[in-house]
C-alpha cells in the first residue's frame, strides 16, 4: 500500500474547533473539539483512537459537516483542496456520498426502517450519478455492491428491511452504500463495535475490499486497538478534544512517547498471552473543563508543575526535550534516529518519552497477573453443573425455535468459566435458563448442589440469594429514579436483612468496587458506563453470592475502563470467599485474562472445553481455531489476514451430523468416506479438551503463522 507521501492529502483538517451548546447561556457552551489537525493521504488508513468523550466521533462528523444542532464549527476542512467549512448546504450535500462517505456506528439508526436495503443503496446512486440510472438499474447495481462487500445471498438482503438483518449484515450493507459512488474518502465510526470476532473479520474484510476497489482513503474511528493495529497505516490518539500523539502505526505501538498513549496500549488485553493490565486512573475532563495546562496532567504519573500551566503543542518528538545547547540537540537527534524515531512522530507533551523504558505498565498501576488467581479446589462440589440442556423460543407465529440443542458445562467452587461463541450460539439463552431456577425443557441444571427441577417456590427464593447475575447493559438494570444507596439495599431487603446491617453493608460494597461513599447519594445517570458496571456488580455482590453469572461484563467499555473492571473481577474472584463465576463473552482477549476454563458454543451446542491456556493456544475444534484466528492482535508488527468463517456450502443439511461442517475447512479437505461420518453422525466429546469433532486437530496442532486457521490436516479418527 502506498503511503501517499508524494500526493496531495485527500482530507486536510486544520485548527478544527467545535463548540457544543452554542446559542444557549454562555456557561452552558463547551468546546468539545479543541484545535484538531489531521492529514489523511490518498489511499491511506488513519486510525483515530481514544477514550469515550475524547471527541473522535464529533471530529469525524464535523469532517462531513454533520455536527449536531446548535454546534458551532471553526477551522478548516479541505477535501481534495475544496474547503468544506462554510460551504452552502446544497454544495455540501452534493459532495457527501459522492466524494466523501461515512459508515456510521449504528446502522440501525442510519438506515431508513421503512425502505428496503437495495432501494436505499440504489437511491445513493440515483442522487449522485449522471445520467441518473433507472430504479431497476440502481437496484441491480445495489445487488452487485452487496456481493462485492461479501454479503451472502445479496438478492435476499437487497429485498430485506434493515430490522430483518443481523448487525454484521447491516454494517456490510452500509459499507456497500458508502462505496457506491467510489468516494475519495471513507469515514468509518466504530465499524466493528460490539460485534463477534468472526463478524468483525467479515466487516473489516468488506471495508478493505471496498478500499482496494475504489482507492479511497479511510479515517477509522475506533476504541479497539487490535483493529487499528491490524488495519491502520498511521494512528492519531485523541484526548479531551485534542490530538495528543500521532505516528506511523508500527512506531506508535512499539514506542509511544505520550504517557496517555502508553497507558492505553498497556491496558489492552491480548488473546495470545495473559498479562497484568495497567489502569489509567481518573477520568478525562468534560468538554469545556480542560483548564489552561495539559489536560492529561492530573492523571499523568510523570507530570511536573509546568505541565499544569502550559498547554503543549503537537510537535515532532525528534526535537530535544531539554536544554537549548546545540550539542545536546544533535545528540538527542542521533539517539532518536538510531532508535528508529520518525519525523512524522508528533506528541503534545512537554517531556515526550519521560517515562520511556518503563512502558505503560511501569507508569500506571497494574492489576494482579492472571496466573496469581487460585485454581478451583480439587474434589470440591461444583457450584454449577449443566447436563444435556436444550431450550426453545416461541416464534411470533406460535411455532418453536430451538435456541439450545445440547449444552454440557461445569463450574467448580471458586472457579471462573467463560462461555464463548458467536451471537446466536445460545449463550444468553443458557444463562437465562440457569438464572430462572426452574425445570428446563430438557436436560438437567444443578445450582449449588440443588436440582432446579425439584425446587419449590420457597426453596427457589432462598437459593436466588446465593446466585446473582450482572447483565450486559447496566444502564437498563439500574432504576433511574433510585439513588445508588437504595439500589444496593434492594437485594438485601428482598432477603429480609436487618436495616442496621444494610446500612453498614452499603459503604462496604462501594469500597469493594472502588467507588467513594458519596456515590450512595447520587443517581445512575451521574456515573460513566464503567462506573455503572461497577455499581451493577456491587448490587450483585450485596448478598455475598456463591455463584455469579456475568453477561458480557465489559463489551461496551473503553480499553482503560475495561482494564479497571477486569482488575476488579480478578480481585473479587481470587478472594478466599469469592464466588464461582460463569462469564458469557464474545471477546476472547477478555476471556484470556479472567477465565480458568473456557467452554465454546456453536449452533446451540458446546463443541469444545478445556483450561484457558490449553484451549486458546492449542484448540482442537476447527470452529475454535477460526474464532482465534479472527481476533485482531494489538501489534502492527504481527499483522496478518484475519480469517472469517468460510461461506456455507450450498445445499448442506446441518440438521443431521456435525452442525459446523457447512463452514468447516477441515471437512472440505477430508476424504469422501470420512466426510460421510461428519454428514450422518453428530460428534460427541473427543479427547482431553472435550472437542466435539470426529476429526479434531491433535494437541500440538497450533495454527501455523501466516496461514488460515483451518489449514492443515486434522487428526485421524
Amino acid at each position: 500500500m502506498s503511503d501517499g507521501t508524494d500526493q496531495a492529502p485527500a482530507l486536510d483538517i486544520r485548527g478544527l474547533r467545535v463548540v457544543v451548546g452554542a446559542g444557549r447561556a454562555e456557561g452552558e457552551e463547551a468546546e468539545a473539539v479543541r484545535g484538531v489537525d489531521l492529514t489523511l493521504r490518498r489511499g491511506e488508513v488513519l486510525g483515530l483512537v481514544g477514550e469515550s468523550g475524547a471527541g473522535k466521533t464529533l471530529t469525524a462528523l464535523a469532517a462531513l459537516g454533520l455536527t449536531p444542532p446548535g454546534a458551532r464549527l471553526r477551522g478548516s476542512v479541505r477535501l481534495l483542496g475544496t474547503e468544506l467549512v462554510g460551504l452552502p448546504a446544497r454544495e455540501l450535500a452534493r459532495l457527501r456520498g459522492d466524494r466523501i462517505a461515512m459508515v456510521f456506528q449504528d446502522p440501525s439508526a442510519a438506515f431508513t426502517p421503512v425502505h428496503r436495503i437495495g432501494d436505499q443503496i440504489g437511491e445513493a446512486l440515483r442522487v449522485h450519478e449522471r445520467p441518473r440510472p433507472s430504479r431497476r438499474a440502481a437496484r441491480a447495481r445495489a445487488i452487485t455492491l452487496l456481493s462485492d462487500t461479501g454479503v451472502p445471498e445479496p438478492e435476499r438482503v437487497a429485498l430485506s428491511f434493515p430490522h430483518q438483518l443481523s448487525g454484521g449484515l447491516r454494517r456490510r450493507a452500509m459499507i456497500a452504500m458508502a462505496v457506491a459512488n467510489r468516494p475519495d474518502v471513507i469515514v468509518a465510526d466504530e465499524p466493528t463495535s460490539s460485534l463477534d470476532v468472526t463478524v468483525q473479520a467479515r466487516v473489516l474484510a468488506a471495508l478493505g475490499d471496498a478500499r482496494e476497489t475504489t482507492g479511497a482513503a479511510l479515517l477509522l474511528v475506533s476504541h479497539d486497538l487490535g483493529v487499528v493495529a491490524q488495519t491502520a497505516d498511521r494512528v492519531a490518539v485523541m484526548y479531551a478534544g485534542r490530538i495528543v500523539e500521532t505516528a506511523p502505526a508500527r512506531e506508535l505501538f512499539a514506542r509511544p512517547r505520550m504517557p496517555y498513549t502508553a497507558g492505553l496500549l498497556s491496558a489492552a488485553p491480548r488473546v495470545d498471552a495473559a498479562h497484568a493490565l495497567s489502569r489509567v486512573p481518573g477520568t478525562q475532563p468534560a468538554p469545556g473543563k480542560a483548564g489552561t495546562g495539559c489536560a492529561f496532567a492530573p492523571r499523568c504519573p510523570v507530570s511536573r508543575p509546568e505541565c499544569r500551566v502550559t498547554d503543549p503543542a503537537l510537535a515532532a518528538v525528534t526535537q530535544p526535550e531539554r536544554g537549548p545547547g546545540r550539542p545536546a540537540a544533535r545528540a538527542a537527534e542521533r539517539a532518536r534516529a538510531a532508535a528508529g524515531a520518525s519525523a512524522e512522530h508528533l506528541a503534545a507533551c512537554l517531556y515526550p518519552g519521560a517515562g520511556e523504558g518503563a512502558g505503560g505498565g511501569g507508569l500506571f498501576p497494574v492489576g494482579p497477573p492472571p496466573a496469581a488467581r487460585p485454581r478451583a479446589t480439587a474434589g470440591a462440589a461444583p457450584a454449577l453443573r449443566v447436563t444435556g440442556l436444550a431450550a426453545t423460543h416461541r416464534t411470533r407465529r406460535g411455532g418453536r425455535l430451538r435456541a439450545v440443542r445440547h449444552v454440557d458445562l461445569t463450574v467448580a467452587a471458586g472457579e471462573t468459566v467463560a462461555l464463548v461463541g458467536e451471537s446466536g450460539a445460545g449463550k444468553s439463552t443458557t444463562l437465562d435458563r440457569i438464572i430462572a431456577l426452574t425445570a428446563p425443557e430438557a436436560g438437567r441444571i444443578e445450582v449449588l448442589g440443588r436440582d432446579t427441577a425439584k425446587l419449590t417456590r420457597a426453596e427457589a427464593h432462598r437459593l436466588r440469594g446465593r446466585v446473582q447475575i450482572v447483565l450486559q447493559d447496566p444502564a437498563t438494570t439500574l432504576d433511574p429514579r433510585m439513588k445508588i444507596g437504595a439500589i444496593l439495599a434492594e437485594p438485601l431487603q428482598a432477603q429480609r436483612v436487618p436495616r442496621a446491617e444494610i446500612a453498614a453493608r452499603t459503604p462496604e460494597l462501594l469500597a469493594e468496587v472502588e467507588l467513594g461513599g458519596e456515590a450512595a447519594d447520587r443517581y445512575p445517570h451521574e456515573f460513566s458506563g464503567g462506573q455503572q458496571q461497577r455499581i451493577a456488580l456491587a448490587r450483585a455482590l450485596a448478598v455475598r453470592p456463591e455463584l455469579l453469572l456475568l453477561d458480557e461484563p465489559v463489551s461496551a467499555l473503553d480499553v482503560s475502563v475495561q482494564a479497571g473492571v477486569l482488575d476488579l473481577l480478578r480481585r473479587l474472584t481470587s478472594a478466599p470467599d469469592g464466588p464461582a463465576c460463569l462469564v458469557v463473552s464474545h471477546d476472547l482477549t477478555v476471556v484470556r485474562q479472567i477465565a480458568d476454563r473456557v467452554v465454546v458454543m456453536h449452533g446451540g451446542r458446546t463443541v469444545e472445553s478445556g483450561p484457558t491456556d490449553t484451549l486458546l493456544t492449542r484448540p482442537r475444534h476447527p470452529y475454535t481455531r477460526t474464532l482465534l484466528w479472527s481476533v485482531p492482535r494489538p501489534d502492527p508488527g504481527a499483522r496478518r489476514p484475519l480469517a472469517a468463517p468460510l461461506a456455507p456450502l450450498s445445499g448442506c443439511d446441518t440438521t443431521t451430523g456435525c452442525g459446523f461442517r457447512a463452514q468447516c475447512g477441515a471437512y472440505r479437505e477430508l476424504p469422501s468416506e470420512q466426510k460421510r461420518l461428519c454428514e450422518h453422525e453428530a460428534p460427541g466429546p473427543n479427547g482431553p479438551t472435550g472437542a466435539s469433532c470426529h476429526f479434531p486437530y491433535p494437541d500440538d496442532a497450533t495454527p501455523p503463522p501466516g496461514r488460515p486457521a483451518w489449514r492443515g490436516r486434522p487428526g485421524a479418527h
